[in-house]
């Protein structure tokens, strides 16, 4: 099997087609990847790290307004098309699968035209630009929530779920309190504003640390990103909380072992991105959700209602993020006998741990028969 495999720009985007790979790759031993991005993506620095085959190409994302730098961009895309089809003549693959962002577009698009067979996975509620683009022309799309399909109007859609690291199902709650030396009888709140951070949740965050330090029925996990974390730690310090004799409070930079954290959480407060809610869901965590406002598309804001119709989460817009806001809803939610496991349980509906190996199975289905 000969698959090139697209997507970029973020992490949301790369991520599930490194799941994606690694998942094809179990079923089908005989398999040559090749991944196709840009060479200023995220995808030129993570995708080599998993030793796997890197091409890239010369794209650019059109503007949401209609302006002279557009004309520029569609130039480039034309080129970029030509340079794809270049790639997928030498590479010569049975199958191309794309997970978002603009770079998916080019070579997505010509293998199409190419006649090979193709697929796009759309991680949120809302779909980008580009897989609203590509629906037309590829053989199926993988989406990873049901409210995604009506955006569409397509009978190729297939509602999987995102794709989940096999990491965050297979970590062990003991592991994780063991990994982070939390107390198992304390709830654990793990707060992550993403790899690099939130800064709106680490601010509202001194009231809640202020709050609860000391506390003997929770505990708080809160990873602040590299570049927030002096700022916190010093503005806790201004608080007069001493984080290491308050026994009840850890406070990290980044986590290389996020799938351990999530192991041990009882109730999560993230941004809502689609990976991260895929994560949470797949574990049956509970989550309060404070969308990033200024996603494409508003898709955060669309993908945490999600959550919270169902019962699995609680939404709180950025712009009305308060620490008090926080302490009440953790405090309600704590004292609201069995509301915390009625959200677990939610949440554990909404979860697709398999969405890998289904997504996968479509891919293999679309291999031509020898």
């Amino acid at each position: 099997m000969r698959m090139i495999v697209s997507g970029g720009g973020t992490g949301g985007h790369i991520y599930p087609a490194i799941t994606l790979i690694r998942m094809i790759k179990e079923k089908v031993k005989d398999c040559e990847v090749l991944y196709v991005g840009t060479e200023f993506g995220l995808e030129a620095d993570i995708v080599p790290k998993e030793k796997i085959a890197f091409k890239t190409i010369h794209v650019k994302g059109f503007a949401r307004k209609i302006t002279t730098e557009n004309i520029k961009v569609l130039c480039k895309s034309i080129h970029s098309i030509w340079e794809s089809k270049k790639i997928i003549k030498e590479f010569n693959p049975d199958i191309v699968i794309g997970t978002g962002g603009y770079v998916c577009g080019p070579i997505l698009l010509a293998a199409s035209l190419m006649g090979i067979p193709t697929m796009i996975q759309e991680q949120n509620v809302i779909p980008g630009i580009t897989n609203k683009i590509l629906a037309k022309f590829v053989r199926h799309i993988a989406v990873g929530y049901a409210d995604s399909q009506k955006y569409f109007h397509s009978d190729k859609v297939v509602f999987t779920g995102n794709p989940v690291r096999k990491e965050v199902l297979t970590a062990s709650r003991e592991n994780g309190i063991e990994n982070f030396a939390l107390d198992v009888n304390k709830k654990t709140i793990l707060i992550s504003g993403g790899s690099r951070g939130a800064r709106s949740i680490n601010n509202a965050m001194i009231d809640v640390h202020a709050h609860f330090a000391g506390n003997k029925e929770i505990q708080l996990l809160h990873v602040t990103g590299k570049d927030e974390y002096n700022g916190i730690i010093a503005k806790i310090r201004r608080k007069s909380i001493d984080i290491e004799k308050v026994g009840n409070i850890i406070i990290k930079p980044y986590l290389y072992n996020m799938p351990d954290a999530i192991a041990a959480t009882d109730l999560a407060i993230f941004r809502a991105g689609a990976i991260g809610l895929a994560e949470l869901t797949a574990r049956g965590i509970p989550a309060i959700l404070i969308p990033y406002p200024y996603a494409a598309e508003n898709h955060q804001e669309h993908n945490a209602l999600a959550m919270q119709k169902a019962g699995a989460g609680i939404m709180i817009l950025d712009k009305e993020l308060t620490g008090k806001k926080l302490i009440d809803i953790i405090n309600n939610l704590l004292q609201e006998e069995g509301k915390l496991s009625f959200m677990a349980k939610a949440s554990k509906a909404l979860g697709k741990p398999n969405a890998a190996s289904d997504i996968a199975d479509i891919a293999i289905q679309m291999l031509p028969k020898a």
